[in-house]
């Protein structure tokens, strides 16, 4: 790919269209000022300075569709003859190359597809195309999202190489939706899907500061989705704003529900439990989180203290349950997708073998393994576990947390520490954080994280959870603690790409 803007410097003046809200550019393009063909002419240019081979080189794109401008082309024709489909015509998004888009590497970052192109999109894809969003590319992401060692590497696959933070170029994009956010942040794309089964859209959110929402567990389609576990896997929208990622939500589901709850609530309609054990133990992320609800106290919002445990009893169930569903349902995948003679997880795991030298080059596949000796759901432990996992998620955190106050409306938690940097061979450095992922990920409950402030120069998020199917609660209450916490309006969440540093 060639692009006249291969020279663009990521600080730039030039480069402020990376950086326009969704939501703002549909209304540049609804008012005539811009074209969806001039939108993806300067992403695809900034997607080469800043992800291609120069000095940047960032990761977070894995691939752009060859098609993007002819999508433009042919959705700006549409809005000129009167025909917009939806609030987001015209406006480009990236998508987890876990997710089959036509004729894209659908890879979950493994070699094993390559050359098996994705043949169709999967619903979400289908769904975004019917609203008259342009597909741009593919994003980077950790390998088989994150589920095939213990010791990986977030951010890394084997086909996609090793995905950067854009505030620090040598620290963890996260995982495992890591070009999803990184891409987001980084002004590549205004709009990203992502996918969680533990964290992956919050995790990369919040490392990157960025806004991401991971919905309940059922509304959203995972049809056409590599998966790990039926019981967790969601897909969902990540974007620069609360109001970005309601607009896209509502695309995924078919409803208008998402984008109109925004101002529906003022700060003194709100109550918010306080998840104080789920505090990261990271001392200047935790600082920032008290000075978080102290800010939204003053803004008028009614905060309580919310129980919640924090011991370990479910780790090792959910991992007994998460590969038990791995096996069975990429099995039933790879059957859907490729038909008869479809490979199977065996086959997955003896490619990697065959092929270490570059598939298992930094990190083993002990997971895929265990997955691979599970038994499935039928195997021996797998009942036992997800009750275990289901009881300590519900019983013990969630309802009993929401139990506390017949008013709370949504808890409250920091989400993750600063990005660590990005060690391939000793793997993830987690300092602190992600206590508040585990609960709603394996209870189907809906989790929102956006920007919640600084540690050293690095973003740090907040989390807000919800009872099932309160989404519309959650942006519209998300919608007002951004306005409290005024990151975007001071310009501070631009990415700063800093060099690799010692330290």
């Amino acid at each position: 790919m060639t692009s006249p803007h291969a020279s663009l410097d990521p600080h730039a003046a030039s480069a402020d269209l990376g950086f326009s809200d969704a939501s703002a550019l549909a209304d540049e393009l609804a008012a005539g000022r811009t074209t969806s063909v001039a939108i993806v002419r300067t992403l695809l240019g900034r997607i080469e300075a800043v992800d291609g081979p120069g000095a940047v080189h960032l990761r977070s794109i894995l691939a752009v569709c060859p098609d993007a401008l002819e999508q433009a082309d042919r959705l700006d024709a549409e809005r000129a003859a009167g025909t917009v489909r939806s609030a987001l015509h015209g406006v480009p998004v990236v998508v987890k190359d876990n997710v089959e888009v036509l004729g894209m590497p659908a890879s979950a970052g493994s070699l094993f597809f390559d050359g098996r192109p994705a043949t169709r999109d999967a619903p979400i894809v289908a769904s975004m195309r019917a609203a008259g969003l342009i597909v741009l590319g593919v994003t980077n992401l950790s390998e088989w999202a994150n589920l095939r060692s213990n010791r990986s590497t977030s951010g890394w696959s084997a086909l996609g190489g090793l995905t950067g933070n854009p505030w620090a170029l040598d620290r963890s994009a996260g995982g495992s939706s890591s070009g999803s956010g990184a891409a987001v942040a980084a002004g590549l794309a205004p709009l990203a899907i992502g996918t969680e089964t533990d964290g992956s859209i919050t995790c990369p959110s919040s490392l990157n500061g960025i806004t991401g929402l991971k919905p309940t567990l059922g509304l959203v389609p995972t049809a056409g989705i590599v998966p790990i576990s039926a019981s967790q896997d969601m897909p969902g929208p990540m974007a620069r704003s609360v109001r970005d990622v309601a607009l896209l939500l509502d695309v995924l589901t078919g409803s208008a529900a998402y984008a109109t709850a925004i101002g529906s609530l003022a700060a003194d309609d709100i109550t918010l439990g306080v998840a104080n054990s789920w505090l990261s133990g990271h001392i200047a992320t935790d600082d920032v989180f008290l000075g978080v609800t102290q800010a939204l106290f003053d803004g008028g919002i009614t905060l309580v203290t919310s129980e919640v445990t924090h011991t370990g009893e479910y780790e090792d169930n959910e991992l007994v349950v998460l590969v038990g569903e791995m096996l069975d349902d990429m099995n039933a995948y790879l059957l859907d997708r490729f038909g008869a003679g479809a490979p199977t997880m065996a086959d997955i795991v003896e490619f990697n073998r065959e092929n270490a030298d570059t598939e298992l080059a930094f990190f083993d596949q002990s997971l895929l393994e265990m997955a691979l000796a599970s038994g499935g759901r039928a195997g021996q432990r797998y009942d036992e576990a997800r009750q275990i996992c289901l009881d300590w998620a519900v019983t013990k955190n969630l309802q009993a947390a929401f139990d506390a106050d017949d008013d709370i409306d949504l808890l409250i938690a920091p989400a993750y520490c600063p990005a660590w940097k990005s060690d391939l061979t000793n793997g993830d450095h987690f300092a602190g954080g992600g206590l508040a992922s585990p609960a709603p990920s394996i209870a189907g409950w809906p989790v929102l994280c956006l920007p919640m402030g600084f540690v050293d120069g690095l973003p740090v998020g907040l989390t807000l959870i919800g009872r099932p199917h309160t989404e519309a609660t959650l942006v519209a209450v998300g919608h007002v603690v951004e306005e409290i916490l005024g990151l975007r309006a001071d310009g501070a969440l631009r990415p700063t790409f800093t060099p690799a540093t010692r330290g």
